[in-house]
């Protein structure tokens, strides 16, 4: 299967996760500014969407006697709020289609696929997945409060780290970002599908770094990698790192 084939927009009928943040950041880098104009494009769409909901929204309510002389205006609101998450969810929407045909040519976007995905029981996203069930459980005896540790860990770290290993054995560390998962969507329930990821090499690293442990204390000792050797495929001393991918995109494609 060609790239293209393994990237078109269409193959992806359910998306689990997508940084748009990052993403976006790689539209705007490749395009050198050219997408500005598209954006100014799809908010003036949004826009337009918006004021028709409006409007709809005013006829709609507007016979409702307890709107009295308000139901304009409280419709407007209500429009108002609608309008909102139509333009968020159009943006959202387009930066993620824009990124799809963009990662069909960037050579810097990774396809993974067929990984069984897990986090180290030592590990602080291990830790993440289950605090919030602790956290429901009344356990007054516990000398930690498990609410406010599923808080700290949320506010200790911007991307949590899971294990994907092939059907070959080979092992990568994936970055996840907590705040870019789709439809309520989490991290445990990224070993529970079959998904294909879209990821940027960002280094290397052992696995017995991600516990929270060596976290805490970092060793210093390790020879710094050079990324550019890493994706020109420059040969590295095998030193049982394991490569390090930034998630962009996690989904389920459609398999004819």
């Amino acid at each position: 299967m060609s790239k293209r084939e393994q990237n078109s927009p269409a193959s992806f009928i359910k998306i689990v996760y997508f940084d748009e943040e990052s993403a976006s950041d790689l539209l705007d880098v490749s395009a050198g500014g050219k997408a500005a104009l598209t954006t100014e494009q799809v908010k003036e769409r949004a826009a337009d969407i918006h004021s028709k909901a409006e409007a709809s929204a005013a006829a709609k309510f507007s016979w409702l006697p307890f709107f009295g002389g308000s139901a304009e205006a409280s419709a407007g609101v209500s429009a108002s709020s609608l309008g909102r998450s139509i333009l968020n969810k159009t943006l959202s929407n387009t930066i993620l289609t824009d990124y799809l045909v963009q990662a069909n040519e960037h050579e810097g976007v990774k396809r993974l696929a067929d990984l069984q995905v897990v986090a180290r029981k030592d590990s602080a996203a291990f830790m993440k997945m289950f605090t919030p069930y602790m956290a429901m459980l009344k356990m007054d005896e516990l000398p930690i409060n498990l609410a406010g540790l599923d808080n700290a860990l949320e506010a200790a770290k911007g991307y949590y780290e899971l294990v994907g290993e092939d059907p070959t054995g080979k092992k990568y560390i994936l970055r996840f970002n907590l705040r870019a998962f789709r439809n309520n969507y989490g991290l445990v329930d990224l070993g529970r599908m079959q998904l294909v990821f879209h990821g940027i090499l960002v280094g290397r690293a052992e696995e017995a770094s991600l516990t929270m442990a060596a976290e805490m204390a970092p060793s210093t000792d390790a020879a710094p990698i050079n990324v550019r050797d890493l994706i020109d495929g420059v040969e590295t001393k095998d030193d049982g790192r394991l490569d390090v991918y930034d998630v962009l995109l996690a989904g389920i494609e459609y398999v004819k």
